[in-house]
């Protein structure tokens, strides 16, 4: 009898959680997709918005093409390289790096 109490008190609290975890998902796209006001500024003793809260959206230099728009692609590519290119990728990194020593500076 205890048994299929722990069975129905488990069922009861994993429907809550899946529940939970749908209905946040539904309201975080929901958010995702609101507006939200300027900052208001805590010096500021009156109501009105503090002008420097208003500012224009600049975009992260990454997100910036050569001529300077948006890019619209997607910026994670993979592309499959075989194992011998990552290997040369590698070593031309660790050779190129500041705190690599060469055989001869090793020997000295």
């Amino acid at each position: 009898m205890l048994h299929l109490l722990y069975i129905l008190v488990f069922t009861i609290l994993a429907f809550i959680a899946v529940t939970n975890l749908i209905r946040n998902l539904i309201m975080f796209s929901f958010d995702r997709e609101r507006n939200y006001p300027a900052r208001y500024s805590s010096a500021n003793q009156g109501n009105y918005p503090y002008s420097g809260s208003r500012r224009s959206f600049t975009p992260h230099p990454e997100l910036l093409d050569s001529s300077g728009n948006m890019i619209k692609e997607p910026l994670l590519v993979m592309r499959s390289i075989n194992v011998d290119d990552a290997r040369q990728q590698l070593d031309a990194l660790y050779e190129a790096s500041p705190g690599h020593k060469t055989e001869s500076q090793e020997e000295s």
